[in-house]
């Protein structure tokens, strides 16, 4: 037998081969050959490329009367990925390395084993399937699935190799293709969303999805509660014993009670009524707590968001520290461990909390707990990895948070090999007055908090715990209590998380990283500086145009997560996981049209950029060119072409000047007049011609 092997990525290639011996060789009484992909290698094609050609016009048009698409119109075709190169600034297609995949995998092999990353939302097996379509492969098709790319998980997953040739009996890749054909027939919310708006004067483009929408409405809408606030003081009245205990009586969830004042002299009157009171009933309750559960990705990042690291920082570290076995597979969904993975990271247990400046002493429950080890899972929860640092500094190579990344991480996982926090949970209530009672917590062993508090580090506002004396009594006296009502906290990172988490929408790395997104680039949603979350002019305009639609609520959210896992388990077929598109279209089109026009009250009317002047690259320039009459910008790059180089162009000659590179290297800029196409559209403009000085 001869296996072609391929892989995710360079990284993840060098894995299998220090695994297997050689990047071709013998294993396990085959042969093998390991090739790697650089992530996704194909993309769909635009839409109206997958449509019969009488449809085009109406799918490559922004214009509201062509939507919904019918879905079962498209053909789903793909095309080569094209990325720009960051050096260069030109565009370098698949389409290379694809045809050299093609031609080795016509060299007899009996089938071609999928070794990406075996992750939750099938996107490891849709784009190994995206580039074994694309090379037309019709042999044997098997899945590797391994849970870390340590040697002794490849050998494991290579010796358990599960047959995937009919890929409609696949259920990752159904997943995969489904989440994938999902977001790409969502962009018509885009294109609602952005026409309405530039229709309003706001000329943005509002990206609305399954997360994003959920997430920029979710911070608009806090923002909004911040701006509304009103602080009200009240007044009302407490008891308080010589030790500071608080005897009160407990609020209703919506805080309307009689005895609550707007205006002290109100309170004062009622506390008339009250004496000192006798403390009764005094209870004393030992407690147990076992240790907070692992944290996921998205935990991490909320905890380390306040120390300056934003989720695109915290998700390239981590990757980088994962293909180096430091840290366990970034995107699992599990949240405890496997016996096996418990037992696989025991021994290194007093390494890796000497490392991290944790007592061993502390480390007692070394057997598996039942809330953290469970015998269903995968990749296991975030962790530690089997390769322990030499010491912290030595992390730094990994990326600026690398060292807070795995102190976190291994103190969450250490606090479960610590014993329960035990309290004692004190209760009591005073005679004359028995609505009016205490409870407070006084702390007899901390155990794993001494560790790590998880919970405690998740809060946005981080309270010590208060160890009141456990005495209470014999009597309280009576006093004006003066609050207010609590102001709404600022959206953070934290605050997100919290969100998204209690509300089940999204993984732990499905929100890191959506975050991450909509964080960075020229048409960021947000800001998140030190784990402080602001909307950009963009955020706001997606935020008012989805309010009250489907794709903004969390409940449809966690639907649509359901659905894409139910056609995984071949509960649903994609075709009808699909009809959700354009039900959320048809119901959010007209929402949307109407929220625009709350664009300029919400917002006030959208600034003029550059009022008052005018663009050099906005200046068009007229003359015969060919035998026809053309216009072209004047301006390109930082250069404006004078007379004699225009006359020079519209001749058809080349010309030569002096120009600067993105990253500011001076360099010769050689082309001439030529007709272009940009994002379907035709235009007359200066070609440069590609440099053999790349320097």
């Amino acid at each position: 037998m001869k296996y072609l092997i391929v892989t995710e990525k360079p990284s993840a290639a060098k894995n299998f081969i220090k695994a297997l011996g050689g990047k071709s060789g013998q294993y396990a009484g085959y042969d093998y050959q390991i090739v790697n992909l650089h992530g996704h290698m194909m993309t769909f094609k635009e839409p109206e490329e997958m449509v019969n050609e009488d449809l085009r016009t109406a799918y490559k048009s922004w214009t509201l009367k062509y939507l919904p698409w019918q879905l079962t119109e498209m053909n789903w075709q793909r095309t080569y990925l094209k990325q720009r190169q960051p050096k260069t600034g030109r565009l370098k297609s698949t389409k290379t390395e694809l045809t050299d995949l093609q031609q080795e995998s016509r060299k007899n092999y009996d089938a071609i084993v999928i070794a990406t990353d075996t992750d939750p939302s099938g996107e490891g097996d849709l784009l190994a399937w995206e580039v074994i379509d694309a090379i037309k492969w019709q042999g044997k098709v098997l899945r590797a699935n391994f849970v870390d790319e340590a040697p002794k998980s490849i050998r494991q997953a290579m010796a358990n190799l599960s047959d995937v040739s009919d890929k409609t009996q696949h259920g990752a890749y159904l997943k995969g293709e489904t989440r994938s054909r999902w977001d790409f027939a969502s962009m018509q919310l885009t294109r609602i969303a952005t026409t309405s708006a530039k229709k309003a004067g706001f000329k943005v483009v509002a990206r609305e999805g399954r997360l994003k929408s959920v997430i920029v409405w979710k911070i608009y809408e806090q923002m909004q509660k911040i701006k509304q606030y009103v602080k009200q003081p009240f007044y009302e009245v407490r008891f308080k014993d010589p030790a500071g205990h608080i005897f009160k009586r407990s609020l209703p969830k919506d805080d309307q009670v009689a005895w609550r004042y707007a205006e002290e002299a109100l309170a004062q009157v009622e506390k008339q009524n009250y004496q000192p009171a006798d403390v009764i009933n005094e209870k004393h309750t030992k407690r147990r707590q076992a240790p907070d559960k692992l944290l996921d990705l998205a935990g991490l990042a909320a905890i380390l968001a306040p120390q300056g690291y934003d989720s695109k920082e915290v998700l390239r570290t981590y990757q980088k520290m994962y293909e180096a076995q430091i840290v366990s597979y970034p995107r699992t969904d599990d949240k405890s461990v496997t016996p096996e993975q418990f037992a696989e990271l025991l021994p290194k247990v007093d390494q890796i909390a000497h490392l991290v400046g944790v007592d061993k002493q502390l480390l007692t429950h070394r057997q598996p707990r039942a809330t953290h080890v469970k015998p269903q899972g995968s990749h296991g929860a975030n962790r530690p990895g089997l390769n322990v640092p030499t010491s912290m500094q030595a992390l730094s190579k990994y990326g600026g948070s690398a060292a807070a990344i795995y102190e976190i991480l291994a103190k969450n996982y250490l606090a479960m090999l610590a014993e329960d926090y035990i309290y004692d949970h004190v209760t009591a209530e005073l005679k004359q007055y028995p609505s009016f009672k205490t409870a407070f917590n006084i702390p007899i062993a901390k155990n794993y908090k001494l560790v790590y508090d998880a919970q405690q580090a998740l809060q946005d506002n981080q309270v010590d715990e208060v160890q009141n004396d456990a005495t209470v009594g014999p009597k309280a006296d009576p006093y004006i209590y003066e609050g207010t009502n609590k102001k709404p906290s600022y959206p953070t990172t934290k605050w997100l998380m919290a969100f998204l988490e209690k509300n089940n929408v999204g993984t732990g790395a499905t929100r890191v990283s959506t975050l991450s997104e909509m964080s960075q680039g020229n048409r960021k949603m947000m800001t998140e500086k030190k784990g402080r979350l602001t909307l950009t002019e963009t955020g706001n305009v997606s935020a008012i145009m989805v309010a009250g639609t489907w794709i903004a609520s969390p409940k449809i959210t966690k639907r649509l997560f359901e659905i894409m896992n139910e056609v995984g388990e071949f509960k649903v077929t994609m075709v009808k996981a699909l009809d959700s598109v354009t039900q959320v279209v048809q119901h959010d089109m007209p929402i949307m049209v109407e929220n625009a026009q709350q664009l300029v009250i919400e917002l006030g009317k959208p600034k003029i950029k550059n009022a008052g002047t005018t663009k050099k690259s906005s200046e068009k320039i007229k003359g015969q060119f060919n035998g026809q009459k053309i216009s072209f910008a004047k301006t390109w790059s930082d250069h404006t072409f004078s007379d004699e180089e225009v006359q020079h162009l519209l001749n058809g000659d080349e010309i030569s000047f002096e120009a600067k590179t993105k990253r500011g290297k001076n360099y010769t800029a050689t082309g001439y007049l030529a007709k272009q196409t940009y994002k379907g559209h035709s235009y007359y403009g200066f070609k440069l011609k590609p440099r053999k000085n790349k320097g």
